[in-house]
């Protein structure tokens, strides 16, 4: 279950999980709870990541909070088992990239790549754990940042235009006017602290660093080889429910 079973890769030993949302396409069910404390296979979706990041050798998370912050707080509080975890409260919200920064700026996230995973990712891997996937890329591109995206034909619900292309390099793009492009974020990526230059004050969303790469060819991408999860509403959660038990019983999609 660690690294070493798999490859020598230096694999990031900080993360940052997203989980100060307000989960509003997710309601009625997050009304009074915060979407990563959503259950799927009988954990909460926050403990699935966590849990997967300590798989892979990650020792401190950081983990954001704000809507239903001291329910959040709680349930890390309760958790046994690593990784270790660090609560960075937002009283208003700063977007994804905004959080990051903050975590960067407080030296919670070190000099070095690091995981950032939506707190209501989920996902089974392949032949080789996705976030070693991303680990190795990172290596071997001697890129900045990698994304993970799944493929929108893999994706039962809706996906609108789509997020990225893909060259065969793994080159991401966005799409042009009127495109539809194959892929979308997955929610999980490993990025390097040198992304983090010359930002905005406070809030800002991570797609900021995501377009500069990109303008600066230090971005790239894979492709998810297990199965994902697209978590957006209710009945995405409920057909998650029914398709997470298929797959324990073999029945693949």
């Amino acid at each position: 279950m660690t690294q070493t079973a798999f490859s020598p890769v230096q694999v990031p030993r900080t993360a940052m999980l997203l989980a100060a949302g307000l989960g509003t396409r997710m309601r009625p069910l997050t009304v009074k709870t915060a979407k990563p404390l959503l259950p799927l296979g009988g954990r909460a979706l926050l403990d699935h990541a966590l849990d997967r990041l300590a798989d892979a050798g990650v020792e401190t998370v950081v983990v954001n909070t704000h809507w239903q912050a001291e329910t959040v707080e709680a349930h890390l509080a309760a958790r046994t088992g690593g990784p270790a975890v660090i609560v960075q409260r937002e009283d208003s919200l700063r977007d994804t990239g905004g959080a990051v920064a903050s975590a960067l700026a407080a030296g919670h996230l070190g000099q070095d790549p690091f995981y950032v995973i939506n707190g209501d990712a989920f996902w089974l891997d392949g032949p080789i754990p996705a976030l070693l996937r991303l680990a190795s890329a990172l290596e071997i591109e001697t890129a900045k940042g990698v994304l993970l995206l799944q493929r929108t034909t893999q994706v039962a619900s809706a996906t609108g235009a789509g997020d990225f292309a893909l060259d065969v390099w793994g080159h991401p793009r966005r799409p042009t006017e009127h495109e539809q492009v194959p892929y979308i974020y997955a929610g999980i990526q490993i990025l390097s602290p040198d992304l983090f230059q010359d930002l905005p004050p406070d809030r800002f969303s991570l797609n900021l660093i995501w377009d500069r790469a990109i303008a600066a060819d230090t971005l790239r991408a894979i492709v998810h080889d297990g199965v994902w999860f697209h978590l957006s509403t209710p009945p995405d959660l409920a057909r998650a429910e029914v398709e997470l038990r298929e797959h324990a019983a073999g029945n693949r999609r």
